[in-house]
């Protein structure tokens, strides 16, 4: 319930006539049944411009911080990922990345639209980056669509770091659903799921328009802070 009102009565009309988002593709959305959104991850607010843009509500896989903050940012934070349905999970990786998974299936399983991130975290310079074969797991097992997405100048809104956002026109795009039913039961093959998570972010390259480079986005960005 709080979802649809902050959406449609509270943050969406605020959102729609500052920032003017434009959406291109909405058809190639499932109308119904679980599906995967793979989108790009330029921003913080590309978790609220693209479920802002797609008619059924997304659940987004949020890293667990935001839901432990301290004092009233924290309680705020907390607030508003869990209003707007986004689960925690641990990004620490061995057992925490397999409940992370669990999470993922869960909504699909519910028929529900799952956003993912594939690169794992925000590019640290407008780049894209090696997607994470998580992505590819999930989609083999719980046997769903993918969609790729593109974010357009999300990160003219709000870049890494910035906490009040700038006054941007942005955009979504969103390409063809793609079908992996031909690798059911080949979730365990790791050439598999690397081929399938190459496949997702090549699409997504060819929606944005980015330039590519084949390494992990956290690579990068522990290289820059030091």
């Amino acid at each position: 319930m709080a979802y649809f009102i902050l959406k449609n009565f509270v943050l969406g009309p605020i959102l729609h006539v500052l920032f003017r988002p434009w959406i291109r593709g909405k058809q190639n959305i499932p109308k119904s049944g679980g599906a995967i959104l793979a989108s790009n991850h330029l921003s913080f607010s590309d978790s609220i411009f693209l479920p802002l843009k797609v008619t059924r509500p997304v659940t987004f896989l949020a890293k667990s911080d935001y839901f432990t903050g301290k004092g009233l940012k924290g309680a705020i934070t907390r607030w508003f990922f869990k209003a707007t349905g986004q689960l925690p999970i641990d990004r620490s990786g061995g057992k925490a990345s397999e409940d992370s998974l669990n999470t993922g299936l869960g909504v699909l399983e519910r028929g529900l639209l799952l956003g993912i991130y594939p690169e794992g975290t925000r590019s640290p310079d407008g780049k894209l980056y090696r997607g994470r074969t998580g992505i590819a797991r999930m989609v083999l097992q719980a046997k769903v669509p993918v969609v790729p997405v593109a974010m357009i100048d999300t990160e003219k809104v709000q870049r890494i770091g910035q906490t009040i956002p700038k006054i941007r026109r942005v955009g979504v795009v969103m390409g063809d659903q793609l079908d992996f039913s031909r690798f059911a039961g080949m979730d365990g093959e790791r050439a598999v799921l690397r081929a399938v998570t190459d496949r997702i972010v090549y699409d997504i390259m060819r929606l944005s328009g980015q330039q590519y480079e084949d390494v992990y986005a956290s690579t990068v960005r522990n290289r820059m802070a030091r």
